[in-house]
């Protein structure tokens, strides 16, 4: 084989090992609380894609989790544009346990879905109620350019703070065209419309 072969084949596994390691890894952590949620006011604006969008603060939010997956949306939609990436957390019981229960994370079209090898590993947890009220699907939209690289900069398995607020986006162009994205206020929920939207104003990694 010759030197450049060599080198080249060297190049290459070092590449995949760095995309590899960007990705993550999952792992558990244990004591993770419950987010904060407070009553708050107020709202931020927006244009993006022809839009004049109003973003209604819902309640100061304030969340450390265990980052189970992560998927990106660079489409040409107005969603994709606001919130390019997406993070599937877990807290309490079902962050402590994530690699003993064996969960299967997966996300795609703005939901996210996990399943588990058998119904007697999820009982450790609460069973399906217990993953619901601990884990959730986050749209994020970054508050500013800082924070629109520190949120692609986290990967599967960080243990991140991401303090803003839940919102309810509003907004139209002249030609009459709208748009609305709505986010849930509660843990309890699932199916439609139950991901969080976040206007993400600061993120911190905890370990």
């Amino acid at each position: 084989m010759s030197r450049k072969i060599v080198w080249a084949a060297v190049i290459v596994i070092g590449l995949a090992i760095v995309l590899m390691g960007s990705k993550g890894k999952q792992r558990a952590v244990a004591g993770i609380k419950d987010p904060l949620q407070t009553e708050a006011a107020g709202q931020a604006k927006m244009s993006v894609d022809g839009y004049d969008i109003t973003v209604n603060y819902l309640y100061a939010y304030d969340i450390s989790a265990l980052v189970v997956s992560t998927h990106n949306y660079s489409g040409s939609g107005i969603g994709d544009k606001l919130a390019p990436r997406d993070l599937a957390l877990a807290w309490g019981d079902v962050a402590a346990y994530n690699t003993l229960v064996d969960f299967h994370w997966q996300q795609s079209g703005r939901w996210y879905s996990w399943r588990v090898n058998s119904d007697a590993e999820i009982a450790k947890v609460g069973g399906i109620q217990g993953v619901t009220e601990h884990s959730s699907n986050n749209h994020l939209i970054p508050a500013d350019d800082t924070v629109k690289k520190q949120i692609k900069r986290i990967k599967v398995g960080d243990h991140v703070r991401l303090k803003g607020y839940l919102v309810n986006l509003d907004g139209g162009k002249a030609d009459g065209s709208t748009f609305y994205w709505h986010s849930s206020t509660t843990r309890s929920d699932s199916g439609a419309h139950s991901c969080e939207v976040i206007y993400v104003t600061g993120v911190e990694w905890m370990d």
